[in-house]
């Protein structure tokens, strides 16, 4: 039983790192999204959560994503008077979306995402040594 709940935690942090890697992609392709109105709002950068929740089957508390919330820092803005989304002064606005930040995260969440398949890893392994063990 031990073994099926360390499974189904592991399992549930690959599904919320997946997840997390999944909203990291969207901010980093969309980095330099502007508006596509004049004076319009780009792209604005969003923020995986996460939250506990309890496995009645299992009696385990596993990890999933939350709400996906949109970061509320301003955005930047630079000078391009012939942008087709350029404001009455000639400033367009530029998503709040950090490349190097979100590429830092994409390492966190990738190195979380290797540690649970090494949980499942070993978990297998010993799962196939005690049956190994039952056998002789």
């Amino acid at each position: 039983m031990d073994f099926l709940r360390s499974l189904s935690i592991a399992a549930s942090g690959l599904k919320a790192q997946s997840g997390r890697m999944r909203v990291i992609s969207e901010n980093i392709a969309n980095a330099d999204s502007t508006a596509s109105t004049p004076g319009g709002n780009p792209y604005q950068r969003k923020i995986p959560t996460f939250r506990v929740a309890l496995d009645r089957e299992l009696g385990a508390e596993v990890v999933e994503l939350g709400r996906v919330e949109k970061d509320k820092s301003a955005f930047a803005s630079k000078f391009e008077p012939g942008h087709p989304a350029a404001n009455a002064a000639g400033y367009v606005l530029t998503p709040n979306v950090n490349s190097l930040v979100e590429q830092m995260d994409m390492r966190e969440a990738q190195r979380s995402y290797e540690a649970n398949l090494g949980v499942i890893g070993a978990t297998r392994r010993m799962v196939a040594r005690t049956l190994e063990i039952l056998r002789a």
